[in-house]
């Protein structure tokens, strides 16, 4: 057996058959946000599938005191409806954006597969959002990390701050593309991607493991 296998268009629509479960509010949104001009922003059905199985796995039930999760980079809200999905009872996600525009067309499918009250939405520099954020220090079960990459180290050290023991970290588009295999590329968004992965893959607060689904998504477990 190959130690890597090659998809071809029959085995990627064989993975695509089996990777996902869908919903009719899940599949208007992604077609509503593939039709924008940036429309390669959404994350991949698959992505998202795997994001609401890991919240499920992590989030804690009402009698424990924890309170949820973090989406930094919102976009048009399928990653926070993916997220909110797999979120216990009386659990909330914040979801940190800048756009105003994109989040309104996720807060009305929010409303349509009735998880608007599980969802916070806080609107401006999630820089700023999480200095506000310290008394959540401990408490939070998952975080999902894809907002602007300049900032990747950041998001990375105020999640790992506000998960509990035994919470999960997810950054997307470790890939980016390919291009952090290629050195001679040194752009701002590719260095610190670059340099976020390099940190994670020897960070002691964590156990993780690089997932190659989508863009890659490294996947933490805080200590």
């Amino acid at each position: 057996m190959p130690k890597f296998t090659t998809f071809d268009n029959s085995l990627y629509d064989f993975f695509q058959s089996v990777a996902f479960r869908d919903d009719e509010v899940k599949k208007s949104l992604r077609i509503e946000s593939a039709a924008l001009p940036q429309g390669g922003m959404q994350i991949s059905p698959e992505q998202g599938q795997l994001m609401t199985v890991l919240t499920q796995m992590v989030s804690q039930p009402k009698d424990v005191q924890t309170v949820g999760a973090i989406e930094i980079g919102t976009f048009t809200g399928y990653s926070a409806l993916c997220i909110a999905k797999g979120l216990a009872e009386n659990r909330t996600l914040i979801a940190c954006d800048i756009s105003e525009e994109w989040t309104a067309i996720g807060e009305k499918h929010w409303s349509r597969a009735g998880l608007s009250k599980k969802i916070d939405l806080k609107l401006g520099a999630a820089t700023e959002t999480l200095k506000t954020l310290d008394h959540l220090k401990g408490t939070l079960d998952f975080a999902f990390i894809d907002g602007d990459k300049a900032n990747y180290d950041a998001y990375y050290e105020a999640c790992l701050e506000l998960l509990r023991p035994g919470g999960i970290v997810l950054i997307d588009n470790i890939f980016w593309g390919g291009d952090v295999a290629d050195l001679s590329i040194s752009d701002p968004d590719t260095t610190a991607i670059r340099a976020v992965a390099n940190k994670v893959a020897v960070d002691s607060r964590v156990d993780c493991s690089l997932i190659p689904v989508a863009d890659g998504v490294f996947m933490a477990r805080k200590r």
